[in-house]
């Protein structure tokens, strides 16, 4: 979240900041926020003011009680009443014009990192590498869901009976299959460092807050409404929130997480875009990466985030690319983000397979994830990232793709072949 101390002090560069991410009404949206500031503060003035008068009033009526002089007492007694019932307006129109300015703020993007390229869209994204070879094919290339349908692999229309579209099953080899990118990514993030933790799978309001998914811009979540919490849409929600509210430890910092969890996102408004196919589902399995870093270190270990992510999509051997974001498809919580692309050879282009993104301290100062250098030290607002370690359903779908031999068969990357049991599908 951005702070009151950020956007008093140097408005003009959060504005600026707003409109280089092309968020509507920038200035029109920190101007209101610096009214709400000026309403609070003018309403604890007067509150403040009240107050002493409260107490230099309330000193006089025992001393005129004492001389006798009832009815002047009386009379204070009477304007001391009144600034006490005042004193209650504005009380509650200071708090409402604090949850104002609050609800206010939880609804303003982190504002891009310098270095962070201009642009509109994703038209406007920068490739800085790319990895493997794409396959060459004598005839077209098959669609990765008829593979599936070919050796029965994925049942979407089973799905659709049982819950709605967007919900697939996966049926044997498949299920292997999936269990074993699940095994394999979790075995390469534990030999980088990171701590693997199974969290829910639903969290409360405030873990939504905390990492930005709340209030629902987008329309992602899934909302159980009885019991008020929500579908996690990625296992970063519940793993930045270990950490909600505490003070850490600087020599634990660099901290790292891995947790592999199912997946939830309604994405209202993505009608039409990938909807065939495992490139865009409503439920869906993933690898995240979770760090916890102190300022100074956070675009080195952002690099080093990258780099894992990468080095799985090396080792299964498939074509991909590194694409730094632009300003304006950034998303609402990064401050800089890269995106990982995989080659789809039936599609003719790359589709994104994991994101990698420094947050800054926009999720931490949500979350109140702070550290101490030292006991004698105030505590600091961590650095919080995350990089998906990577989409489950969308690797298959590369694998299948990618991996398609002459006859329709699909060849299993050696890497896996230890987790899956057999070298081939088909």
């Amino acid at each position: 979240m951005l702070t009151l101390k950020l956007i008093s002090e140097e408005t003009e560069r959060v504005i600026k900041g707003l409109e280089k991410k092309h968020f509507n009404n920038a200035k029109e949206t920190i101007e209101k926020v610096l009214e709400y500031d000026r309403m609070r503060r003018e309403y604890q003035q007067k509150l403040d003011s009240n107050k002493q008068q409260q107490n230099l009033l309330s000193k006089q009526i025992g001393g005129l009680m004492k001389e006798g002089k009832k009815d002047e007492a009386n009379e204070i007694k009477n304007k001391v009443a009144e600034l006490k019932a005042a004193d209650k307006d504005l009380q509650t129109n200071m708090e409402k014009a604090q949850a104002d300015m609050t609800d206010l703020l939880l609804t303003i993007p982190n504002i891009a990192n310098v270095d962070v390229p201009e642009g509109k869209d994703a038209n406007d994204n920068v490739v800085v590498k790319e990895g493997g070879e794409k396959p060459t094919f004598e005839g077209k290339a098959l669609c990765h869901w008829d593979l599936c349908e070919k050796y029965n692999l994925v049942d979407f229309e089973l799905g659709v009976k049982i819950t709605g579209a967007g919900f697939p099953i996966y049926i044997g080899k498949m299920a292997r299959f999936q269990r074993a990118l699940e095994a394999f990514f979790l075995e390469e993030a534990r030999k980088s460092g990171y701590l693997e933790v199974q969290p829910p799978l639903l969290v409360n309001q405030a873990s939504g807050l905390g990492t930005g998914q709340l209030p629902d811009k987008e329309g992602q979540m899934y909302h159980a409404q009885a019991d008020d919490l929500y579908l996690i849409p990625t296992a970063e929600v519940p793993v930045t929130n270990i950490h909600r509210d505490e003070i850490m430890k600087a020599e634990d910092l660099t901290t790292k997480y891995c947790s592999y969890t199912p997946c939830f996102r309604a994405e209202a408004g993505s009608a039409g875009r990938d909807t065939r196919g495992l490139i865009r589902q409503h439920q869906f399995q993933k690898v995240e990466l979770v760090k916890f870093t102190k300022p100074e270190d956070s675009y080195a270990e952002l690099e080093t985030l990258v780099q894992d992510a990468e080095s799985v999509l090396q080792k299964l051997g498939l074509p991909y690319r590194v694409v730094q974001i632009c300003s304006g498809d950034l998303g609402f919580t990064a401050a800089f983000k890269y995106d990982l692309e995989v080659w789809m050879p039936s599609y003719g282009r790359y589709v994104e397979i994991s994101s990698c993104s420094n947050f800054e301290d926009f999720q931490s100062r949500r979350a109140n994830i702070r550290f101490k250098r030292s006991k004698e030290d105030k505590p600091e607002f961590v650095h919080t990232l995350n990089g998906s370690g990577v989409a489950i359903g969308r690797t298959v779908a590369a694998i299948l793709e990618n991996y398609q031999q002459a006859d329709g068969s699909v060849v299993v990357p050696e890497v896996l072949r230890p987790y899956m049991g057999v070298d081939i599908i088909k």
